[in-house]
């Protein structure tokens, strides 16, 4: 699918090409995560399964310390701080792009300064500091050339799936995305770093998570690469009747193809390897069919 957004994607130490699309690992140093259930809570754990994703071809590994599933209490800023910087320390040493999936101002402050290549925000860098000096967009803003992903969110975690979005999702999260790039840009952050995911399960119902897939397009019109984070969500166990999250792998990698066949530059995954065997397949035979 052609569209009109970037080809790459700039971010503190690299510049992700974006002409194939790119497999983000999810690393949850988390004992509460919906889909694997706190099993790489800890920091050798957590990067065990790092290691292991790379293995599997991930492009891209995301940290996150707080579980942002329907429902989850917010974590502490310490308690967050001290599940993932020992694992961003060490990360960052790798020689891959590392992305910080939180919406602290204080953790991103601090991966960044530790090297970490792109804040992963499901606020879309509208949360204060804990003492209110501060906002996500200041330090983004701040940094002068950290990636973002900009994300739609409905509510917050405690209470989205208990009071959905109404109406039509499509154009409502098209407006506020283009609102919160619009907002990061007049703060000086270029728009080459900006990513934009249109937030699959954060208060939406699962007819309005079916719309945006189906209606990538009217996203892509913005001009910003997309990601798609699918992977095991709750809208696939209700369309397929699996329950259990971990059992949601071939769903998580239908929808995975589904949405970068309709132009989505990135996929955040649990399932790496089934993803990236999936899209060698669609890529082998776009390039035979010269797409």
């Amino acid at each position: 699918m052609q569209t009109n957004a970037a080809t790459t994607w700039r971010t503190s130490r690299f510049v992700i090409d974006l002409r194939q699309p790119r497999v983000m690992g999810i690393v949850n140093v988390t004992p509460d995560s919906f889909s694997d259930g706190g099993v790489h809570a800890e920091t050798g754990r957590a990067l065990r399964h790092a290691e292991a994703l790379l293995k599997q071809g991930a492009d891209i590994l995301d940290l996150g310390g707080e579980s942002t599933r329907p429902g989850a209490p917010p974590v502490p800023l310490q308690e967050e701080r001290a599940r993932v910087v020992p694992v961003v320390r060490e990360a960052v040493r790798w020689g891959v792009p590392i992305s910080i999936d939180t919406y602290k101002p204080e953790v991103m402050a601090e991966c960044l300064a530790l090297g970490a290549d792109i804040i992963n925000d499901v606020w879309a860098l509208r949360r204060l500091s804990g003492d209110g000096a501060t906002t996500a967009l200041d330090v983004v803003a701040q940094h002068p050339s950290c990636g973002v992903v900009l994300m739609h969110m409905h509510r917050q975690p405690q209470d989205m799936q208990a009071q959905p979005m109404p109406g039509d999702a499509v154009p409502q999260v098209r407006d506020f995305l283009a609102e919160r790039a619009a907002a990061a840009q007049a703060r000086g952050v270029a728009r080459e770093r900006i990513v934009l995911d249109y937030g699959i399960g954060f208060g939406k119902t699962v007819e309005q998570n079916l719309d945006l897939l189906a209606r990538q397009g009217e996203l892509l019109a913005l001009g910003y690469p997309l990601l798609a984070g699918w992977s095991r969500k709750s809208t696939l166990g209700r369309i397929t009747g699996q329950e259990v999250a971990a059992e949601r792998v071939s769903a998580s990698v239908a929808a995975a193809l589904l949405a970068v066949q309709r132009g989505a530059r990135i996929v955040r995954v649990h399932d790496v390897a089934a993803t990236v065997q999936a899209l060698k397949v669609w890529q082998a035979l776009s390039l035979r069919e010269g797409t």
